[in-house]
């Protein structure tokens, strides 16, 4: 099966029809295909319009990111902090991404301790000294979407909340580390979960990083642990979250009353860290962080 016509421009990015380039990734997808990998649509490459679009948006991301430091401390309210992503992304031109969508009622989740994601903003929840907590922010802008979160530490916090941070941030960094053409989501996960049991800590099997760019979620979903399958193949132009979630004791969660909020099931602490990605002829560039 071809993948792609020898007058097409070839995948890579090279902007070279298929017939004059030498990256070989046209001839190499039969292969995969016949092995039983995931051959993504030509629709999740993006062009250089729309990957210039996110770059733009990452940047409003990324600054809000940056921003919202100077709010975590104690005596902070959820809602104060959401206040302040909802007003900044208006401010720079973008949408915020979460506001009703699938009828979340925000404009970003702050998910604290034992929440793992999707903790909803509220003036009753109350920063207080050694609380870590997780900010997502999900911006659209032109159409344009980027999607990153970060953890913040209220305080002084234990050995413990730390270690399990940094393990966060590391495991999505060896994550990316395997991206490039011909890798597959598998692999992402794979190195993830690997890095994960190292540490002693368990990797949330419920959620997992996602396609973004003209939508809030595409293709393809990305596991974040080994679930021995091929997986889908990874081209230049595609574009994903990375957003692994470690939880210090048990992978599993439940799901609070509000139908959003996801906790671990024991109570004790979580952590994520996220980025949205592009894959590039030889690696990754990061988007949003």
């Amino acid at each position: 099966m071809k993948w792609i016509e020898r007058n097409e421009t070839c995948w890579c990015g090279s902007n070279l029809k298929a017939k004059k380039c030498n990256c070989g990734i046209s001839e190499a997808l039969d292969g995969y295909s016949k092995k039983g990998y995931k051959i993504p649509k030509r629709s999740l490459i993006k062009d250089e319009k729309t990957i210039e679009g996110m770059r733009a948006s990452g940047k409003i991301t990324t600054k809000i990111l940056d921003e919202v430091a100077t709010l975590i401390k104690p005596g902070t309210t959820t809602e104060e902090i959401n206040t302040f992503v909802h007003n900044r992304t208006l401010e720079m031109g973008g949408i915020p991404a979460p506001l009703n969508y699938n009828g979340f009622p925000k404009s970003t989740c702050t998910s604290i301790n034992e929440v793992i994601c999707h903790g909803i903003p509220s003036p009753d929840r109350v920063l207080k000294e050694g609380d870590i907590i997780n900010v997502d922010v999900t911006t659209i802008l032109d159409g344009c979407y980027s999607d990153a979160s970060r953890m913040y530490a209220v305080g002084e916090i234990s050995e413990n909340a730390k270690r399990l941070i940094e393990v966060a941030k590391e495991s999505l960094d060896i994550g990316r580390s395997v991206v490039k053409p011909l890798a597959t989501t598998n692999d992402i996960g794979a190195a993830i979960e690997q890095y994960a049991d190292l540490n002693g800590y368990a990797v949330v099997e419920d959620f997992g990083g996602h396609g973004v760019g003209l939508q809030f979620h595409e293709d393809p979903f990305v596991f974040h642990f080994d679930t021995g399958e091929p997986g889908m193949v990874l081209l230049p132009g595609m574009t994903f979250t990375i957003e692994p979630m470690l939880n210090e004791g048990t992978y599993e969660c439940n799901i609070l009353s509000d139908h959003w909020t996801a906790v671990t099931a024991d109570g004790m602490l979580s952590a994520q860290w996220e980025y949205t990605l592009l894959v590039t002829k030889d690696g990754t560039e990061v988007i949003a962080y």
